[in-house]
């Protein structure tokens, strides 16, 4: 690239993922023609055949608009200058920066010249499953408020979009990703087809294919990109791939269990929910009672006769879609106390559908004379660590990352109790719990099989969540009071149920008053 005037030229190079031959000949042409190079110095590293003997500029990581400033400088005074970056330049990447920089008097001339983004290189490292409309969406805050960020990622998951997710996980920046796919898992599928790949295309790179379901038991890093299907995506051998024309819209979606008409939707995945499902079922009314795991629908199977249930983290839409086709009566929302995600959907499709809502709420056994009570996971983790080294985790799989991703949690030799599901086995083994300190037991627990677990494996911590009596916790609190070791509580989140019952016997009148109250004729006023 020659300089026509004298002026200074300014070429900005992609040089894609790391190997030579996906440098385009323009990029290469543009790197030969330069006098001066600025790039980070990883990616100058695959670009040394065009670069010798040239005068290098290489800021380290996080200065890229110091970058920026210098090539622009040197265009300036008239030099021939390559700005470089790995990827696609005007893909997250440097382009924007030095456009940022330049002014308006400027004189030098500009040329962009493009490459192979990451997305297209994780994506023919798995197939074809960006054949169609796709977005791509950066996990980094430092450039874009979190809000924002998963704002985008419900307006993708409403979408159905196949998408590309960047950035994905830092070591300051661990948990955002799994609050990323619980959204996008709130409008797809688990059984979603996606693919995991890092360092694509360079040393040690690996590509693999997963469900979404099973990405919240993985980790991830900065070198990682996550290809995320739509309903359509395709696997074919090792390969996945998402079909260029959609000729049946409703091909793809997942098969809806048949359900009865104007049901009660019972909302369980606890033992409360399903005799509250047995009882309403035992009396007549059509009920479906909905778990968010495979596990819990077997459970609800064997302990709801008469009931029908579905399955699966479903997400929002197509839950107000089954609520909707079903027309259904009522919303009985009987899940976890800790699980506030679900419940606050729940009231909102409840307020969209103008569908009864009905929370049973079991009574909390919370004593804070008897335990040491926790905000959240992130201050029971904290706590617990300067309380005990051999601690003993009855919270689920959920927050099980942050108790082992807190600072000193190495020092500590981590024991959990899961119910017996494939996936939070997983989840737990992927954090690095060894297998022998999983327990894959289904509780509740009486107070003597949790004070012998306990004493065996020499444990002197336990962390709980006020989960009421259904839950154990009175058991547990027997138990650790009786060994003498601490037991740290997580409190329950609040939140503002529209209508709250705490008994089963209450929940049933309740249930019926709601229908009734349905049903009943207007009554006309007198003139």
């Amino acid at each position: 690239m020659s300089r026509r005037n004298g002026r200074g030229v300014l070429s900005l190079v992609s040089v894609g993922p790391g190997l030579p031959e996906f440098i385009l000949p323009r990029a290469a042409e543009a790197l030969r023609a330069s006098e001066v190079i600025v790039g980070y110095e990883l990616y100058l590293k695959w670009i040394q055949p065009w670069i010798c003997g040239k005068e290098i500029h290489s800021p380290p990581l996080t200065q890229e608009r110091e970058r920026a400033r210098l090539a622009i400088e040197a265009a300036r005074l008239g030099r021939r200058v390559a700005l470089v970056s790995s990827g696609d330049i005007g893909v997250y990447a440097m382009a924007t920066l030095a456009f940022e920089e330049m002014r308006e008097e400027d004189t030098f001339e500009v040329a962009v010249i493009p490459g192979v983004t990451a997305a297209n290189a994780c994506a023919s490292l798995l197939g074809a499953p960006l054949s169609h409309d796709f977005a791509t969406l950066s996990l980094s805050d430092l450039m874009c408020p979190w809000e924002w960020i998963e704002q985008r990622a419900r307006h993708i998951g409403a979408a159905d979009l196949a998408c590309v997710l960047y950035n994905v996980q830092s070591r300051t920046r661990s948990d955002g990703v799994y609050r990323v796919l619980a959204i996008l898992q709130e409008h797809k599928s688990p059984d979603t087809l996606c693919g995991v790949v890092r360092n694509a295309y360079r040393p040690g790179g690996s590509a693999s294919v997963h469900r979404l379901g099973e990405l919240p038991a993985l980790t991830f890093d900065m070198l990682t990109t996550i290809v995320i299907g739509n309903r359509f995506t395709r696997r074919r051998r090792e390969w996945i791939y998402t079909p260029r024309g959609y000729h049946d819209w409703s091909e793809g979606a997942a098969p809806a269990s048949p359900v009865p008409s104007r049901a009660i939707w019972v909302f369980s995945g606890t033992r409360d929910g399903n005799e509250l499902a047995r009882r309403l079922a035992a009396e007549g009314h059509p009920v479906v009672v909905s778990t968010a795991s495979g596990y819990g629908a077997e459970v609800a199977r064997l302990s709801c006769p008469g009931a029908a249930v579905c399955s699966g983290r479903q997400g929002m839409e197509r839950r107000r879609q089954a609520l909707e086709s079903g027309a259904a009566r009522l919303i009985l929302d009987a899940t976890h106390p800790h699980a506030t995600q679900i419940s606050g959907q729940l009231i909102e499709l409840a307020r969209r559908l103008d569908i009864p809502y009905l929370r049973f709420e079991r009574p909390s056994l919370l004593d804070p004379r008897n335990a040491i009570v926790c905000d959240d996971a992130a201050d029971a983790a904290r706590r617990a660590i300067g309380c005990g080294r051999r601690i003993f985790l009855a919270t689920g799989s959920k927050d099980l990352e942050t108790f082992v991703r807190t600072p000193g949690a190495e020092r500590c030799e981590w024991f959990v109790r899961l119910t017996p599901d494939p996936q939070r086995l997983s989840r737990a083994i992927a954090l690095g719990i060894p297998r022998e300190r999983i327990l894959a037991m289904q509780g509740p627990f009486p107070a003597e099989l949790n004070r012998a677990l306990w004493r065996s494996q020499r444990i002197d911590c336990v962390v709980t969540k006020d989960s009421g009596d259904t839950g154990g916790y009175g058991e547990k609190q027997t138990a650790a009071g009786e060994l003498g070791i601490p037991l740290l509580v997580i409190r329950r989140p609040h939140v503002d149920y529209p209508l709250q019952v705490a008994g089963v016997e209450e929940a049933v009148r309740a249930a019926a008053d709601l229908l009734s109250a349905r049903t009943a004729p207007a009554v006309e006023g007198l003139s």
